[in-house]
């Protein structure tokens, strides 16, 4: 990954990237949308950039908006006829029917009950609709979706979520070296882990909180002193 000191704003143009298209397919990710032929910045922030042509506004946001094809974690709070609602800590509750599961049926129903925590992926995110979840990929397998048992949940900024998402992610990595562990993490800025001890996870999670307020240029030195942290 790129940074960069560009600092843009809402509605600014960004005429670099419309160059970069002429030639190549460009993502556009969160704070950037397409207006025609031209990019411009739909939130303020810095300017980031991934090889070989991704790129994205890193802003920081209270309210999780809900994009397809995101991760997240829901809680379940109520059951409406087929549907069940969840809350995603969007602005509008979230409904995931029970055929969204890998080999459900009417006979073969998942058991979720309020208060169940599950892994899912936006289906349909409309600003006219609420969103629709699903806990299988494109061939109806579920992989690391589903509901998620024990372990410990906490919340975090949607900043220091989608970093943990990002591939080849130097936290998860440093963090697999000093302890074996299990993670979901949801673009909603939601994080369940689980390790072998209780003690174990709660290390685990003060050490993925604690780099809440640091920049990137601090990320790998707070890595190289995880054992200490999980020590400490």
């Amino acid at each position: 990954m790129t940074t960069t000191s560009t600092i843009v704003m809402p509605g600014e143009r960004i005429t670099a990237i419309e160059e970069l298209a002429k030639s190549k397919r460009v993502i556009l990710g969160p704070g950037l949308r397409r207006q025609d032929e031209t990019v411009v910045a739909s939130k303020a922030g810095p300017l980031r950039h991934k090889e070989p042509s991704t790129f994205w506004v890193d802003n920081y946001q209270r309210r999780y908006i809900p994009a397809r094809g995101d991760q997240v974690l829901g809680i379940v709070r109520s059951k409406a006829g087929d549907l069940y609602r969840v809350d995603i800590g969007a602005a509008d509750t979230a409904s995931i029917s029970y055929l969204a599961f890998e080999a459900a049926t009417k006979k073969n129903r998942p058991d979720l009950n309020p208060g169940d925590l599950i892994y899912a992926r936006v289906l349909n995110a409309s600003a006219d609709i609420e969103p629709e979840l699903v806990c299988v990929n494109s061939v109806g397998k579920r992989g690391k979706l589903g509901v998620l048992a024990e372990g410990f949940f906490f919340k975090c900024s949607l900043n220091l979520g989608r970093m943990l998402l990002r591939e080849n992610c130097p936290v998860l990595a440093a963090l697999t070296r000093e302890l074996p562990y299990e993670i979901a993490v949801g673009v909603n800025g939601r994080i369940w882990l689980k390790a072998h001890s209780l003690r174990e996870t709660i290390a685990l999670a003060n050490a993925i909180v604690a780099l809440e307020q640091s920049g990137y240029a601090e990320i790998d030195k707070i890595c190289d002193n995880l054992g200490d942290f999980l020590q400490a």
